[in-house]
């Protein structure tokens, strides 16, 4: 297998786009990864796109043959990948295999999802199909109230509270505030969170990502291609690729309390990169809701089962904390336009590790890690970053 770098990134912002469609994000993030990368259109081989529910949400499908005729790269060949919410991560992760295995030197990955064209009932109902359609959502579970249960069966497990699920959100934001693609750029307090009403209890509304619109893309070239072309000097390397699943519906899993999937991709993770959890200097996780930043700092072994909530509240994971996660704001800040996310945090990576990330820089980071799941955990990957 090859060494991979991403030597390109563009990124939309996220938020309401009213006055952009489907097409106009697509074009965005791809032509500003193009530029970003010194690459011409005619030297991409390839080109894979993470799209969770574009048919429910805009009413457009065959997204892969889309993307190619927005960015003016046909004939070549363009693929879409769905895996619920980790579309993105699993779109990155086959652009990685196909550079590493020989196949392309130089591929386009990208991510995408405009979720505001419905109702915010219909939205509720497109992203329920991440879950089981028949034992979940036909019978009125919607993905608030999955995580609900996940978030009491930690709770009755391991004493986790409110308060230390609110940390979460109050320091995402806090990280978004310096992030200019993020959705909120404004600071939340612990009361803020705490008031904020219950969507599905235990979780409040600010507990809960938002519905979010954008585009995210980066370039994967083979390590040696970038190094021969003089395009290494921005050039991060993904040192590490893995994806795990579980059941579809949380009623066959062993317990609710915790991602095996998770736990599964990170271990085979950080052992293609011959590292541990300690020698990781950021963390994107996926925070759908705040108890799955919990549960996936205990997956990654940040900290010991059942200490992610102490973990949070004791300052762990903020910028100047022993490992900084979702340092552009996360799922819960920055937005999740659930294609796209899996992208936008490998760019986060990209951009920590060229130290390009401004005021929300982790100091000396070396080595990062992004963590997209797909519905309620059935879907993992992660993937480690070097600087090359």
């Amino acid at each position: 297998m090859r060494s991979v770098s991403i030597i390109g990134a563009g990124c939309t912002k996220f938020g309401e786009h009213w006055e952009k469609n489907f097409k106009e994000l697509i074009a965005e993030a791809g032509v500003k990864a193009i530029l970003d990368s010194g690459l011409e259109r005619k030297d991409i081989q390839a080109v894979y796109g993470g799209c969770m529910a574009s048919g429910r949400f805009v009413g457009q499908e065959h997204i892969g043959a889309l993307i190619a005729d927005q960015l003016g790269l046909n004939p070549i060949p363009s693929t879409r990948l769905e895996a619920a919410c980790a579309s993105g991560g699993v779109a990155l992760r086959n652009g990685y295999i196909a550079v590493a295995s020989g196949l392309y030197d130089v591929v386009a990955v990208g991510g995408i999802e405009k979720m505001t064209e419905v109702s915010t009932e219909d939205a509720g109902f497109a992203l329920g199909g991440a879950g089981d359609q028949e034992t979940e959502l036909f019978m009125g579970a919607s993905f608030p109230a999955l995580y609900a249960l996940m978030a009491r069966a930690h709770m009755s497990k391991f004493g986790t509270t409110e308060e230390q699920l609110a940390h979460v959100a109050v320091k995402n934001h806090s990280n978004a505030v310096n992030n200019p693609y993020a959705q909120f750029q404004n600071a939340v307090t612990l009361e803020q969170v705490m008031k904020s009403g219950y969507v599905a209890s235990p979780l409040k509304l600010l507990d809960c990502s938002p519905i979010s619109d954008g585009a995210a893309a980066v370039i994967l070239v083979s390590s040696d291609y970038a190094k021969k072309n003089k395009l290494d000097k921005k050039a991060v390397e993904i040192i590490a690729s893995a994806q795990a699943s579980d059941t579809l519906a949380l009623a066959s899993r062993e317990n609710l309390y915790e991602t095996k999937a998770g736990k599964i991709a990170g271990k085979q993770a950080y052992e293609q990169a011959n590292l541990t959890p300690k020698d990781i200097d950021f963390a994107e996780v996926h925070d759908c809701f705040t108890i799955a930043e919990i549960m996936a700092i205990e997956a990654l072994g940040f900290c010991k089962q059942g200490e992610g909530g102490k973990f949070t509240e004791q300052g762990n994971t903020k910028m100047d904390g022993s490992i900084p996660v979702n340092t552009s704001g996360g799922l819960k800040a920055k937005g999740h336009p659930v294609g796209a996310t899996g992208v936008a945090q490998a760019i986060e990576a990209y951009q920590q590790l060229n130290n390009n990330a401004g005021k929300r820089q982790v100091k000396g980071a070396e080595t990062g890690l992004t963590h997209n799941i797909g519905g309620s955990g059935a879907t993992a990957v992660v993937h480690i970053y070097r600087k090359a």
